[in-house]
């Protein structure tokens, strides 16, 4: 099934969606609907626009939609079936859309030349710079921490221990003087013995650190750069080379 596009410049934004809206509710579908509007273009983009529009509606048309919407217009575009261009085409007709016209008169009044200033057409040519920085990344580290393990040790000592013993035995000899013993009197005899005393003492055995040693080295960056060659290839015939 074949297609065609319409067009209609409008002053305001709300004009615009209004006929936009006014199609999607006749079938149109949304994704063939588009407002063009100026917003802060580049003039690499403002190319790439002017290029979309000389496709859809040629050399003299395409400038006066850009210049258009290069003054604060909103031009919308619809990409029609055959069966809905008579009734989209009746919905932009009766909408608010400008004389498009009398706009072009009023442009070229206020010194505007339409495609005329235009007619020098430009392939711009584009090349490419490396350009190597350096930027510091994180390689991980190293972490050195101590913590205690107990280990269990043993060591032998010879203790010595004293013990009190009770003797009694049968004794049967004269006294001549009894009186000297016949008294109170006592003998006391203490026990001693050896414990062992543990006692320990911390010896440092070794130290672990960290040192950072820093290098420098040259890195051979190599990678590619693009950039446009334009050729030029004249056909005409009858000119004299000058």
């Amino acid at each position: 099934m074949q297609s065609r596009i319409i067009s209609a410049l409008y002053d305001s934004k709300a004009d615009a969606e209004l006929a936009c809206n006014q199609l999607r509710a006749a079938g149109v579908p949304a994704s063939d609907i588009e407002i063009h509007q100026q917003d802060g273009r580049t003039p690499a983009n403002e190319q790439g626009f002017l290029a979309s529009l000389k496709e859809t509606f040629g050399f003299e048309d395409s400038h006066a939609y850009a210049e258009g919407v290069r003054r604060g217009h909103y031009l919308v575009t619809a990409r029609l079936q055959d069966g809905y261009a008579d009734e989209a085409t009746a919905i932009l007709e009766s909408s608010k859309a400008v004389d498009f016209d009398s706009k072009q008169r009023e442009w070229r009044a206020s010194g505007w030349r339409g495609a005329e200033a235009t007619q020098g057409e430009t392939i711009p040519v584009v090349e490419e710079n490396l350009s190597v920085g350096k930027r510091e990344i994180n390689r991980g580290g190293v972490r050195v921490r101590s913590y205690v393990v107990e280990e269990p040790v043993g060591e032998q000592v010879n203790l010595r221990e004293e013990h009190v013993s009770i003797e009694r035995r049968p004794v049967n000899r004269p006294l001549r003087d009894a009186d000297g013993l016949l008294k109170e009197q006592s003998i006391e005899m203490t026990e001693t013995a050896e414990e062992a005393v543990v006692a320990k003492d911390a010896v440092v055995r070794e130290e672990v650190g960290l040192r950072k040693d820093v290098e420098e080295k040259t890195a051979d960056i190599k990678d590619t750069v693009r950039r446009t060659k334009v050729e030029v290839e004249d056909t005409r015939t009858g000119r004299k080379t000058p």
